[in-house]
């Protein structure tokens, strides 16, 4: 595998092995590492920015949305499809940057929760159109970003009742219809922000 510093930037494709990630060569926006080596989280071209004692290697994608999820990061995304194993989501947000263009996450059952994993019933902690904070794991698959809720802070922090109005939190596990006082089941997240960036 070719050292960055031997060719000229160029394109790549989602998920594409750039090079080795060691001292000199450091992932940066647009990729991650794993097991060794820097991978492209997008399609587009590979910029090396050098700094003293490394180089960082970025993706910078063809339409210029140089901000992606990363791994570690805190994204709100929205709930599309809920399943009995994971629910997939539309990731709007990466901290409090709104995205030019949405990106496709994916939920797992294992990691809604720390604890009692095995007992997680994904209807009972999501809803289609929740919106949701949660945490960007080390990617697996190249066509989604793995997610995880499986903190205080993460979880539901918008969801809306049957009768379209905003619910109120009144438990990790439960949300209330101010209008209606119907209580449904979610996985709550600690703190609902004063304003949630998505529309």
């Amino acid at each position: 595998m070719e050292k960055p510093n031997t060719f000229t930037p160029h394109r790549c494709f989602l998920g594409q092995r750039l090079c080795l990630s060691d001292k000199d060569y450091v992932p940066g926006c647009g990729t991650y590492e794993r097991k060794g080596y820097i991978y492209s989280t997008l399609a587009g071209t590979v910029k090396i920015v050098k700094q003293d004692k490394s180089s960082i290697i970025e993706v910078h994608s063809i339409s210029d949305q140089s901000i992606v999820p990363a791994p570690g990061e805190i994204v709100t995304a929205k709930v599309t499809i809920v399943g009995q194993r994971f629910c997939k989501c539309v990731i709007k947000c990466i901290g409090e940057t709104v995205l030019t263009r949405p990106y496709r996450g994916i939920l797992r059952k294992e990691d809604v929760r720390a604890t009692e994993k095995d007992r997680v019933e994904m209807i009972k902690c999501f809803r289609p159109g929740d919106i949701i904070l949660a945490r960007v794991l080390p990617m697996k698959e190249v066509h989604s970003y793995q997610l995880s809720t499986a903190e205080n802070e993460l979880g539901v922090v918008i969801a809306h009742s049957e009768e379209g109005v905003s619910m109120v939190p009144i438990s990790w596990t439960e949300m209330q219809c101010p209008k209606t006082f119907v209580k449904e089941p979610r996985k709550v997240a600690k703190v609902v922000p004063e304003t949630i960036l998505v529309e």
